[in-house]
């Protein structure tokens, strides 16, 4: 996390990503800001063989698995509670992350979490 949304939080995020995974023909979706049309994110991109892929400009439906998630995340972690300081913001984001991919179902996976979905599907 980073007090800045600035390419290098991007591809800091990105690196981290590749070295804990095999990357390698990964389709990689995200909006039009700045830091995804950079050059530098785009050569990140070609480097690790990752197909990058853009919503449309105005267009949520583009990536509706992701709005989705942030809707229950605000709802869930951020609308509940008031932080004072960014590392509040910090432990509450991450516990809600691992709440999400460990313990919280979903419908759409069978009514299991995505480890445990991704388990199953290995």
């Amino acid at each position: 996390m980073s007090e800045r949304n600035d390419l290098k939080l991007v591809a800091d995020t990105l690196k981290s990503a590749i070295k804990k995974r095999d990357v390698k023909g990964l389709l990689l979706h995200s909006d039009q800001g700045f830091q995804y049309t950079s050059i530098r994110y785009n050569q990140l991109l070609l480097r690790f063989n990752i197909k990058g892929s853009m919503s449309r400009k105005g267009n949520c439906l583009d990536n509706a698995c992701i709005e989705s998630f942030f809707s229950h995340f605000k709802t869930e972690c951020f609308y509940r509670y008031r932080f004072k300081t960014s590392k509040e913001v910090t432990e509450a984001v991450k516990k809600y992350m691992k709440f999400y991919s460990n313990k919280r179902f979903q419908k759409n996976l069978s009514n299991h979490s995505p480890t445990e979905y991704r388990a199953m599907a290995a």
